[in-house]
């Protein structure tokens, strides 16, 4: 149970994230400094900043969830991953930083139009919000673990606290508060990575052996060889066939970091095109470690378990937060209950509220007024979209595996903002803005029909193809209304 040492750094953790928050309110006197922060961050925090938005509390307790009922598979994502940061740093960041965007649906404007623009925020708000809800959920759930709390008291407390120092302090709250997040949760994964393997009976080689011979250290999925009866069908419907899961890690995360405000925020408040590009291809340093540590923290409980049945628990998600709970002694088990709260106050109420007033409040609702007034306008905006979090967070308690839902969610419209991006990256040609609009919105209706037929096994389809199928179907299907409507201006 927790203890009077616990409550006390726990505490501590919130009081240093709202004074972080609070402290940078008179800084904000428009909208550059609530959401670029003038470009004047460092890029060392923007890195950690970065990492603390890529990571949240999905990884702190799925990541360990997954090794623990699953196995390592999941880090052949990280290899496409990581090529897909050095593709955004070197395609993406520098055409952001050439046309001085506030957000990157701007670009969209400048390289089609308007409407381009505004359907993408539009798609950034529905796939930010969901997949930030089981994001919350997950950590929400974890948190009434350990505290004993009702779920729903427990979400609106972090709500509160997120629109609290966001509303206030703007981006640059968000950064240095995710920067001292992040040294929490690789200090305090880390510290129970070892205490608990000292309470393991054997230790490492005990972990080696009972997880390594239950096939829970596997990290390679090779699948079947070519040729073999079942190629295909394997390669539509397994996601961690190892190439398969580098090609998707490859696609999927260039959607994620390219096109996603809420991650590229953090990469436009440094001053120069090369710092971002640099803060950018840092991070899979750091993205590797905290892998590390989380998934060898899932391979130690199972071992823990293993030899420990009587203390587990039926369901893998409440894993982490039950050791931490039964096992870990005070102070530490603080420390651990700090890292779940902190990562889950994170939140993309900053960047949603970024793009709401930037992309459609600004340039269509209300026009030419003075900056106190869009600077209000930011700060309302944040509160109305932790309220939508909050009861988005609440209805996603009744799923399980939350890892894999917050990317199918981003599987849906992912691809149809890649596939919008890459046209105005790599193409030349001027495809129509209304073009755009009808292949992207075409292509999410696509990719929900495939998810929920999926979902309901009417057809054998992994998610991890949507975004894929998502990007290719939306450049063709632009191109081919673009030069569909071009065809009937010159008849007319």
């Amino acid at each position: 149970m927790l203890t009077w040492p616990d409550y006390v750094v726990l505490g501590a953790s919130l009081v240093v994230l709202l004074t972080i928050g609070i402290g940078f309110t008179r800084r904000q006197r428009d909208t550059v400094d609530f959401f670029l922060a003038r470009r004047r961050v460092p890029a060392w925090a923007a890195c950690l900043s970065f990492l603390a938005t890529e990571i949240s509390a999905v990884t702190i307790i799925s990541v360990p969830a997954t090794a623990y009922s699953e196995n390592w598979e999941y880090a052949q994502f990280f290899i496409g991953s990581s090529l897909a940061k050095f593709a955004v740093a070197w395609l993406f960041i520098p055409a952001f930083y050439r046309h001085d965007v506030t957000t990157i649906y701007e670009f969209l404007a400048h390289r089609f139009g308007r409407a381009s623009q505004v359907t993408a925020s539009l798609f950034f708000f529905v796939t930010r919000l969901l997949g930030s809800g089981v994001r919350l959920m997950a950590a929400a759930l974890a948190v009434s673990i350990l505290l004993g709390w009702p779920l729903g008291p427990t979400i609106a407390i972090f709500i509160v606290i997120s629109i609290l120092y966001i509303a206030t302090g703007g981006v640059t709250a968000v950064v240095w508060t995710n920067v001292f997040q992040a040294l929490v949760f690789l200090g305090a994964g880390f510290a129970t990575l070892v205490f608990l393997i000292l309470h393991i009976d054997g230790g490492v080689a005990a972990v080696l052996h009972v997880a390594g011979a239950a096939g829970r250290l596997s990290v390679v999925n090779w699948g079947p060889t070519p040729g073999a009866p079942d190629f295909w069908h394997r390669v539509l419907t397994d996601p961690n066939i190892v190439w398969v899961a580098l090609l998707n890690g490859l696609v999927g995360s260039m959607a994620a970091f390219g096109t996603d405000h809420d991650l590229m925020q953090r990469l436009l408040t440094v001053e120069t095109r090369r710092q971002s590009q640099l803060t950018l291809s840092l991070t899979p340093l750091g993205t590797l470690a905290t892998l590390a540590i989380y998934l060898s923290l899932g391979a130690a409980l199972f071992t823990f378990y293993a030899q420990h049945p009587q203390l587990s628990v039926s369901r893998a998600d409440e894993i982490l937060p039950h050791f931490v709970r039964q096992a870990m002694p005070a102070v530490l088990r603080g420390l651990m209950l700090s890292a779940i709260v902190l990562a889950s106050i994170d939140s993309p109420l900053g960047s949603l509220s970024a793009s709401f007033v930037t992309d459609i409040y600004r340039p269509l609702l209300v026009r030419g007024r003075a900056e106190r007034h869009y600077l209000l306008v930011s700060r309302v905006s944040v509160v109305a979209f932790g309220l939508v979090l909050g009861a988005i967070a609440h209805f996603f308690s009744a799923f399980d595996k939350i890892l894999w839902l917050a990317f199918k969610i981003a599987g849906v419209t992912f691809g149809s903002l890649l596939g919008v991006f890459l046209l105005g990256l790599l193409s030349r040609r001027r495809v129509a803005d209304g073009a755009n609009v009808l292949a992207m919105v075409l292509m999410a209706l696509v990719n929900l029909a495939l998810l929920v037929l999926s979902e309901t096994k009417i057809v054998e389809f992994a998610w991890s193809w949507l975004v894929i199928l998502g990007t290719a179907g939306t450049m063709a299907l632009a191109l081919a209304f673009s030069a569909l409507a071009a065809g009937r201006e010159r008849e007319n």
